[in-house]
């Protein structure tokens, strides 16, 4: 998928929502509990709800990572789902891999070729060579952290002069927009401004909207440009919005607020 392509999925839904799908075991609803693939299911019945207000999808891998090979058949069959179902809907597969040139060419065959996800957040702290394998792939994207929510991201993000943040954002700012998108945490809205000066046209990852407490207004005030430029993330906001039966649905009502919320900011 193609920055147009997206920006068209955008345009058709009116919606830049991204659903995170951090799906933990251990908090799914008990009607789920004599499932054989409960966090599979859980999954379906979220994509299926929502599809209709989302352009992206955000399965955080350490959700099934931590479950052995049964909890990575459940990412897996959860990507391959939403292929089918919904190829129009962009996959990221949110892993944070970032690792020496060799070893990041394993991690960019296991989910562009294997997976077929359209892409995969990666950090750059071991510097390009970790990034690069994940630009080579046509049609695939590497999600770059730039500035993320958590707390500690002051720790080194905001280190340095200029911040270090700003570095990362300045050394792959001339990456195509049709291959290299950045995080940015949605707990930091007027510091969007900033990042818009050195990547102006990339699409953005924001994540941080709902449970951590970002505002969708102030997120889209400094950070949309000509072709919304924004893929916002809600994860337990929306797909915990119930623990009963009805989680589908109460997962539907949550991603229908935030797209119509979105609707009113393009």
């Amino acid at each position: 998928m193609n920055y147009s392509e997206l920006y068209s999925q955008i345009l058709a839904k009116k919606s830049y929502l991204c659903v995170g799908l951090d799906s933990d075991a251990e908090l799914l609803p008990k009607c789920l509990s004599g499932a054989e693939y409960p966090v599979f299911e859980f999954n379906r019945q979220i994509i299926d709800a929502t599809a209709g207000y989302t352009v992206c999808y955000k399965p955080n891998t350490s959700f099934y990572e931590a479950y052995g090979a049964h909890g990575w058949k459940q990412l897996e069959m959860t990507v391959q789902y939403i292929k089918k179902n919904y190829p129009e809907i962009f996959v990221i597969v949110d892993a944070k891999r970032g690792d020496i040139g060799n070893t990041a060419k394993r991690y960019a065959k296991a989910f562009f070729e294997n997976m077929d996800a359209d892409a995969v957040t990666v950090s750059p702290y071991m510097g390009s060579d970790a990034v690069s394998p994940f630009l080579e792939y046509p049609g695939k994207w590497a999600i770059i952290l730039g500035l993320t929510s958590n707390e500690s991201a002051s720790d080194f993000e905001l280190a340095g002069d200029p911040a270090l943040y700003k570095q990362v954002l300045a050394k792959f700012s001339s990456e195509s927009i049709d291959k290299a998108m950045f995080v940015v945490g949605a707990t930091r809205p007027e510091m969007l401004a900033e990042v818009r000066k050195l990547c102006p046209e990339h699409f953005l990852l924001v994540p941080g909207v709902g449970a951590q407490g970002g505002d969708l207004k102030a997120v889209a005030k400094y950070g949309l440009n000509s072709h919304c430029g924004l893929l916002v993330n809600s994860s337990r906001g929306i797909i915990y919005a119930s623990d009963g039966s009805d989680f589908a649905e109460a997962a539907c009502k949550e991603a229908s607020k935030l797209a119509a919320q979105m609707k009113e900011t393009l």
